[in-house]
């Protein structure tokens, strides 16, 4: 206790608030910090707040009182959260005007964390009340506290637990009705500040909603609702916070309704409020009148929100629809921001529909998708006066970005082909603008892919009109246009007569230096996506856009999809005819490799062409994308290719070993190759095994190990090569484990959990009896233990994969390596108990829940290796050592339900019960 006191304490927050050394304030930072993580840090800070010797001292205070309630409650003992309760209240009565709100605030969180988190404090709510609300100084932090203990509730800081979560709930629904009273009254006084108390009331009222702790009768016609409709219906006359806060709450209130099914036409209450909604209407022109946008989108929201909340009514009844005409009139709003907020209703919508698949029920809708269709076309427009292609990341670009998946989502209700008819008759309108036929097009490339290929009524006479666009044509037409014609790619492919008049138009578009490079690079690889057969005569005229690539004004991941677009093309090409091709495009970017090599100080430009990257990625997209069809008796193309490719890869692996982002795409080149040619790549197999051994020793980089079970997918089924192949594991093992043995090594290094992992299961796999034959697996399966509570999921995933993997040769059904058997029987009789212990520890403690479906298969595995009476002490142990009641006192967990837990997970016959089971179980420490 020496080392701490008030006074000490005092100092170091001086020093840190108001010292002028930044040396010093980041060692008072680190000191202060020390003293929160001790025990000492509880009375200290109790003692600041009763001093109240300066606003910095008293804010540390009440944010270490906070903390240490969240995070390290169960350092008090039982005895003294009585005392700690007590003087909170008296901290929270101290409150006065001159109080900062940010100390309000953690005071605040910390009464009500306190009260979620002490199991003996049975009224918690009611005992509040009658301490402070008779005093009207203690109004504000009284609101404040009934506002923060119910969004506390999920809070994953606390781990409630779902026993204590529901106990809680129950507390607070039989405090519903006094706190509603509570706040009516408050609402109505008038010796407070009527805006500030209205604020507050208003708030506090819509969380309570949301927690759904009122009953639908009393929410409907109590004093605060209709505050809060009174307010939002004199827009001109509610200051904006105090709209803002109404708005949340008839959101809230809207939610609240929905989640309760209320229904529409049999429930009167619920038609009123609906009604009330709907009477907005004229405040909402009343906003837009006075340009005040910000009420406009909190009308929005709530129209969306009412839309949202009643869904099912929306199906059903005509009245209901009503709704979508409010939100309609949003979206005609001028500002495209208001807008923007109805899409997720739109989406939803369209995916209801999409289940639903009712073509009566569809055609309902149709009239609002085509006024919709019509609004998203307007607000599309650029500016008249502009003059370039909009600058990508501004806010109208990434608009427009949502725009186009919307159009994409609710194309169907209306027809994709209507559509595309109604914006074609915009274009023939006289006297079009050009920012009209600009967004008219833009309307059509989204909804183009959907068009029917034999469609000739309107599509030609757009793609004519296109081709034959002059110079002089606004550059964001000519922009939006070529991208259109690239999305028409498969109507292209269906009249072939098109097609070099469609290559020569985005061929000279390729070359300009305006803009239009992009949009032509990817038109063209759409266009060679879909029409691969019919290219095969242009290859010569490709292999010239790939020799030329760097003259093209595009960045180099267009670059690299037009490489993608012509390797789709050379897969098409014949044996003879495609070894040259793709050795000469290959060659354009390994030459420029192979002089980087050469260049001793050369500095590294990431994304130039003095960077390694640019031409690896290049090559692995040809690579990749170049697939021909050849028999395995019949020697690919592409060996010799890889064969004269491999020194010049070697040395790229040797001299930029310690640049992991460099390793990590050559090791993807790597894995394509070998993928694309298969068992013929055996003669790199050892001579790639020596070097990324040596290199990961060294270097550590995860992707070796991935190349690594690359190796080991394709030829591990070859007698001959599984010696080597085990060698390379044995040469992985130690630098892999000496990694995650470090001090949080697993956390830091996830990737290498992910494909070292990845690497195991490809060995059970591809040769699993001389896998579990070896001295490597007791090893590997106690690594894969400890790192089962690693919340990363894809390293998980993994973990879990081999677990999976290994278990699955144990399995009495196992014909195919049935040696494999015992050996499997043998660990999992000896580790098991292990096993069960931390796939518990972590599910219940470190795992997400969405990760539990692994867990659960593991389990769902181990249960047919071992024996009923082996897997049930297994899991009781496990079971045993969880904690029994959380850190405030209360049951965790009961006998019943961990009774329950283990009869499901004993009896359960798939993966998904014992899942269910699962997820079910863990939140009751959550």
């Amino acid at each position: 206790m020496d080392t701490y006191s008030v006074d000490i304490v005092h100092q170091a927050i001086n020093a840190l608030f108001q010292g002028t050394n930044p040396k010093e304030q980041e060692k008072a930072n680190k000191w202060l910090q020390e003293f929160q993580k001790s025990i000492y840090s509880w009375t200290i800070a109790d003692e600041l707040l009763h001093q109240k010797r300066d606003l910095h001292a008293n804010y540390f205070a009440a944010q270490t009182m906070r903390n240490k309630i969240q995070n390290s409650f169960s350092e008090l003992p039982p005895h003294t959260h009585e005392s700690l309760r007590d003087s909170l209240i008296t901290h929270i009565g101290q409150i006065d005007e001159q109080t900062d709100n940010v100390i309000v605030t953690q005071l605040s969180l910390a009464v009500a964390d306190l009260a979620l988190l002490m199991a003996t404090w049975q009224e918690p709510i009611s005992d509040l009340l009658k301490a402070l609300a008779p005093h009207p100084a203690a109004i504000w932090p009284l609101l404040e506290v009934l506002k923060v203990l119910p969004e506390e509730i999920d809070s994953r800081y606390l781990r409630l637990g779902a026993n204590r979560r529901e106990q809680v709930h129950k507390q607070l629904d039989a405090s519903a009705e006094c706190v509603l009273e509570f706040l009516c009254v408050c609402a109505q006084r008038k010796d407070l500040d009527q805006h500030r108390i209205w604020n507050a009331t208003l708030r506090t009222y819509s969380a309570w909603l949301v927690i759904q702790a009122f009953p639908l009768s009393h929410i409907c016609d109590n004093a605060l609702s209709q505050l809060a409709f009174r307010l939002l219906s004199q827009p001109a006359e509610t200051t904006g916070k105090l709209h803002d806060n109404a708005t949340e709450c008839v959101c809230a209130l809207l939610s609240c309704m929905g989640s309760r099914s209320g229904n529409l036409e049999a429930d009167p209450q619920v038609a009123r409020i609906f009604e009330a909604v709907c009477h907005l209407e004229t405040a909402y022109h009343l906003s837009v009148a006075h340009e005040d946008t910000d009420k406009t989108i909190n009308y929005c929201r709530i129209f969306t929100t009412l839309c949202d909340a009643f869904s099912l009514d929306i199906f059903e009844s005509q009245y209901a629809m009503k709704g979508l005409d409010l939100v309609l009139l949003c979206v005609g709003h001028f500002d495209y921001e208001v807008a923007e907020i109805t899409f997720y209703l739109w989406y939803k919508l369209s995916e209801d529909l999409f289940q639903r698949y009712d073509e009566k029920l569809t055609a309902r809708f149709r009239p609002h998708i085509e006024r919709l269709i019509s609004a998203l076309y307007r607000h599309a427009q650029m500016e008249s006066d502009h003059d370039g292609l909009i600058e990508e990341n501004n806010n109208f670009y990434d608009f427009r970005r949502k725009v186009s998946d919307l159009l994409k989502d609710v194309a169907f209700i209306v027809g994709s082909g209507a559509c595309f008819k109604q914006m074609f008759i915009i274009l023939q309108e006289p006297n079009t603008t050009w920012e009209h036929t600009e967004a008219a097009l833009f309307v059509m490339q989204n909804v183009a892919k959907n068009i029917l290929p034999e469609e000739n009524d309107v599509i030609p006479k757009v793609v004519e009109a296109i081709l034959n666009m002059t110079d002089q044509t606004h550059i964001a037409v000519r922009y939006t246009s070529i991208m259109l014609i690239g999305e028409l790619c498969d109507w292209i492919e269906n009249h072939s007569d098109l097609l070099e008049a469609v290559l020569n138009f985005l061929l000279y578009a390729l070359q300009q230096k305006n803009g239009l490079a992009p949009a032509a690079a990817i038109a063209l690889t759409s266009i060679c996506s879909a029409c691969r057969q019919k290219m095969i005569c242009h290859i010569s005229g490709l292999v010239e856009i790939a020799r030329s690539l760097d003259s093209f004004q595009i960045n180099n991941d267009v670059a690299i999809g037009l490489l993608k677009g012509i390797s789709l093309i050379l897969t098409k090409l014949p044996q003879e005819q495609l070894q040259p091709a793709l050795r000469e495009i290959v060659g354009f970017q390994l030459q420029p490799l192979a002089q980087l090599l050469e260049t001793s100080h050369c500095q590294l430009a990431k994304g130039e062409r003095s960077d390694p990257v640019y031409w690896i990625d290049r090559a692995c997209a040809i690579i990749r994308h170049t697939n021909p069809d050849v028999p395995d008796n019949v020697e690919h193309p592409t060996v010799a290719i890889l064969n004269d490719a491999w020194p010049l890869i070697s040395r790229v692996l040797e001299k930029y070993q310690s640049e992991s982002r460099i390793m990590e795409r050559t090791c993807r080149l790597i894995r394509y190759a070998i993928r694309m040619v298969r068992k013929q790549a055996v003669l790199l197999v050892e001579p790639l095994i020596k070097q990324i051994v040596v290199l990961y020793a060294l270097q550590h980089h995860s992707c070796f190990l991935y190349v690594g079970s690359i190796l080991v997918d394709e030829f591990a089924k070859s007698n001959e090569c599984i010696t080597g192949l085990l060698e390379m594991l044995q040469a992985f093992i130690e630098p892999t484990f000496g990694l995650l043995q470090l001090e949080n090594g697993l956390r830091n290094n996830p990737d290498t959990v992910d494909d070292f992992f990845r690497l195991a299961s490809r060995y059970l796999d591809c040769c699993p009896l001389q896998l579990l034959q070896s001295s490597l697996i007791t090893p590997i399966f106690q690594c894969a233990l400890i790192a089962c509570s690693l919340d990363h999921r894809e390293a998980n995933s993994s973990v879990m994969k081999f677990f999976i993997n290994l278990l699955t040769w144990g399995r009495s059904s196992n014909h195919r390596h049935s040696e494999c058997r015992p050996l499997v029987i043998e660990l999992a009789t000896q580790h098991g108990g292990a096993l069960v212990m931390n796939l518990i520890q972590a599910s219940v403690f470190q795992l997400h829940s969405y990760m539990l479906a692994d867990v659960a298969e593991v389990l769902n595995e181990l249960k047919h290796v071992v024996t009923q009476s082996q897997m049930e002490p297994f899991l009781a142990h496990a079971l045993e050592a969880l904690p029994k009641k959380n850190s405030g006192g209360y049951v965790t967990a009961t006998q019943q339900q961990l009774d329950e837990f283990s009869n499901t997970v004993l009896r359960a016959d798939t993966t998904k019960a014992v899942a269910q089971a699962l997820k079910t179980f863990t939140r009751l420490f959550r």
